[in-house]
């Protein structure tokens, strides 16, 4: 095992550099780039966004305007927009740029945001407990649902209980989740029926004066609708997934063979049958993992107005500030890789007979 780990760490460093790369190109021509941003902003507004970029001298960039009235009408000069592009890095060859990227990335120097006058790590370290709360409950709730409920339907196929159970989480995965999340903010928080469950952030304001107990209460009331938006649709795959995994196991000659040494079904269920059928869901941990915590929570961020990772992530690439977006990806597929990675692990953990250091690499 130990030979497998050290050739997947080193074969993550051309998949991470690949990524990267393929992220940098494309965004060498997208159209409107940071420094169109910042000149649209303060041509079309009279914003003083540039000033940090301007030696932090705001009363140049105000007389500026003053000048002509109008900050449209007189444009910028060109003097100020190399200073820009010197500050942004936009000087220099897009070879060069990369590589200087990847070496600080190393080091993990992911420098400042262009537009948020913060270093990019404060910034993801600010936004990451609204993900982790999200992504974290949102995995423990889907798996502690989803697996005893496919093992139960998987044991009574084709009973009323398979088929209504079947209906109604077919029924969740149809709806999109912020339509859901729109529904219980319509119904449950203050919309046009009852006011229940909070609507904003993850805590209240009074927060810090409140008991440990009081704060868990407080944190799990504000988790509520979320979790509930996220999660019913959530459960359909695991839940069929696992299922259908376990009723593929049962249908084998050893489980045949099992029963008729005179084992218990719950003996040959979870002592046999188990192991094998989590396989399948085991694999599906990466992706379950990364669509928690950096995909399937944006929309609910936005419609519960909580700031996590998902919504800094979407909003830097809208306002091409490259310097939070290419640190986010960085960071994202880093965890990706070592996710995948523990869950070939756990798959050797699992069923030693697997042997994934026999594979070519």
């Amino acid at each position: 095992m130990g030979a497998y780990i050290i050739k997947r760490l080193l074969l993550m460093i051309p998949t991470l550099l690949g990524v990267m790369l393929l992220t940098f190109t494309v965004t060498q021509f997208v159209p409107g780039g940071p420094i169109e941003q910042l000149i649209a902003k303060m041509e079309g507004n009279g914003d003083s966004t540039g000033a940090r970029l301007n030696g932090g001298n705001e009363n140049q960039v105000d007389k500026q305007q003053n000048q002509s009235g109008y900050r449209g009408a007189q444009g910028i000069d060109k003097d100020t927009i190399k200073k820009w592009e010197k500050d942004f890095g936009f000087d220099k060859p897009p070879a060069e740029r990369f590589l200087t990227m990847i070496g600080n990335y190393a080091r993990f120097d992911f420098g400042q945001s262009y537009f948020r006058s913060k270093p990019v790590l404060s910034l993801i370290a600010e936004k990451l407990p609204v993900s982790i709360s999200l992504g974290l409950w949102i995995l423990i709730v889907s798996y502690a649902v989803s697996i005893p409920l496919g093992i139960a339907k998987a044991i009574r196929d084709g009973s009323r209980f398979d088929i209504w159970t079947s209906a109604v989480i077919s029924i969740g995965y149809a709806i999109p989740s912020f339509v859901l999340a729109i529904f219980l903010i319509i119904l449950f928080a203050g919309g046009s029926f009852w006011n229940i469950f909070p609507l904003r952030l993850l805590t209240s304001d009074n927060f810090a004066d409140l008991s440990w107990w009081g704060k868990i209460k407080d944190y799990a009331w504000h988790l509520v609708l979320p979790l509930t938006a996220l999660g019913i649709g959530s459960f359909a795959t695991m839940t069929l997934l696992t299922k259908n995994s376990f009723l593929d196991e049962i249908k084998k000659q050893y489980v045949i063979t099992a029963r008729a040494k005179g084992l218990t079904e719950r003996r040959v269920l979870y002592g046999h049958v188990f192991r094998n059928a989590m396989l399948l869901v085991i694999s599906g941990f990466p992706a379950a993992f990364l669509h928690a915590f950096f995909a399937g929570s944006l929309l609910i961020e936005q419609v519960f107005t909580l700031d996590g990772l998902g919504y800094l992530s979407y909003k830097s690439a809208l306002d091409r500030d490259y310097a939070v977006l290419f640190g986010s990806l960085y960071i994202f597929t880093i965890i990706g890789l070592i996710v995948a990675l523990l869950s070939d692990i756990t798959y050797m953990l699992v069923d030693p007979r697997i042997d994934f250091e026999a594979r070519d690499f």
